[in-house]
């Protein structure tokens, strides 16, 4: 086998098509999953997601701050992960990773994370990420800590959903605690 940076053990990375609309919309309808990523926003058309699709398609890349989908080995779109906040001066990057609901618990979001660190300590000298959950989010918890993440604080009241407020987990990884893990 071919080593490709893109792929890790389960997953390989790649640019979003237009023709991944449908997976997306019906993503977009899981309020517990937009709940847990972000938040829960108005339902949207399908016309409304396939120009979201088209759109993501026809972004440049700046070899930073990207989305791009997660597909398993056997080519079937399973997610997507995006950077965001990416700092080259000081070196400094979060990101965010979404797994459709069917394929939870199959390992994918960690390869997905574990791609995209290889990318940024590896090729662009980042030296350190952050990955904010919601207190709420107790798989991203556990996630973040078998990876290695440092819980480096709390942001109390950050988010109001589902009738209360939540606090916001700041979770850490320095380039040397990378190589460790």
């Amino acid at each position: 086998m071919d080593f490709h940076i893109w792929e890790g053990g389960s997953v390989r990375l790649r640019p979003i098509q237009p023709s991944d609309w449908e997976k997306f919309h019906q993503d977009g309808m899981d309020s517990e999953i937009a709940r847990l990523n972000d938040a829960i926003y108005g339902p949207r058309s399908e016309e409304g997601t396939k120009r979201w699709t088209e759109r993501e398609s026809e972004k440049g890349w700046d070899g930073h701050n990207f989305r791009l989908a997660i597909e398993n080995l056997k080519g079937e779109l399973v997610g997507s992960i995006s950077t965001n906040n990416c700092d080259p001066q000081n070196g400094t990057f979060s990101y965010g990773v979404s797994i459709f609901r069917e394929h939870w618990k199959n390992g994918y979001a960690s390869d997905s994370i574990r791609v995209v660190l290889r990318y940024f300590f590896g090729e662009l000298r980042y030296q350190k990420v952050n990955a904010h959950v919601y207190s709420f989010n107790e798989g991203s918890i556990k996630l973040h800590e078998r990876l290695g993440f440092v819980n480096e604080g709390r942001l109390r009241n950050m988010a109001y959903t589902n009738g209360r407020y939540h606090d916001v987990l700041i979770f850490g990884l320095t380039y040397e605690e990378y190589l460790e893990s």
